[in-house]
């Protein structure tokens, strides 16, 4: 992927250790619909490979797990919901996320389902603005749930 990348973009992404510069690659990127286009669609298939040979290796363990979590940003954007046997949505008001340090880039925002979309889609929904003992709690009874669901990881 390396020598696909540096073909597209260029050697300019190649940082001074000689890695990848992530920032690099996004500042470009943002700027260009057709060159996020084209990274997502080299990313994206790598992405789901690794998560789906993660998930085959889990199930494969004596005692495998009753509940595996993957964060995925852009699961419905990238059409990856039907991978997953359930979809937990979260999510903060704007004025919440900027107070955390984490608001979503103008850049990017238009490229993203609004969050009351997301939520809507989810099997779980939840709006995190509260404390963390309250996500705490969101988190636990999910767990809970999905622990006693007969779902399986293969």
């Amino acid at each position: 992927m390396r020598r696909e990348l540096i073909a597209k973009l260029g050697e300019g992404i190649v940082g001074d250790d000689g890695e990848i510069d992530r920032r690099k690659v996004g500042a470009l990127v943002f700027e260009d619909r057709d060159l996020l286009l084209w990274l997502e669609q080299l990313l994206h298939p790598r992405v789901a490979r690794e998560y789906l040979l993660w998930r085959e290796q889990l199930a494969q363990l004596p005692n495998p797990p009753r509940v595996c979590v993957t964060e995925v940003p852009l699961l419905y954007e990238a059409g990856g919901e039907e991978r997953f046997d359930v979809v937990v949505a979260l999510t903060a008001s704007p004025r919440i996320r900027e107070r955390r340090g984490r608001p979503v880039p103008e850049d990017r925002a238009d490229r993203q389902l609004p969050d009351d979309e997301k939520l809507r889609r989810a099997d779980f929904a939840y709006v995190n603005n509260g404390s963390i003992e309250d996500l705490d709690g969101f988190v636990a009874s999910v767990m809970s749930e999905l622990e006693h669901r007969d779902v399986n990881l293969t």
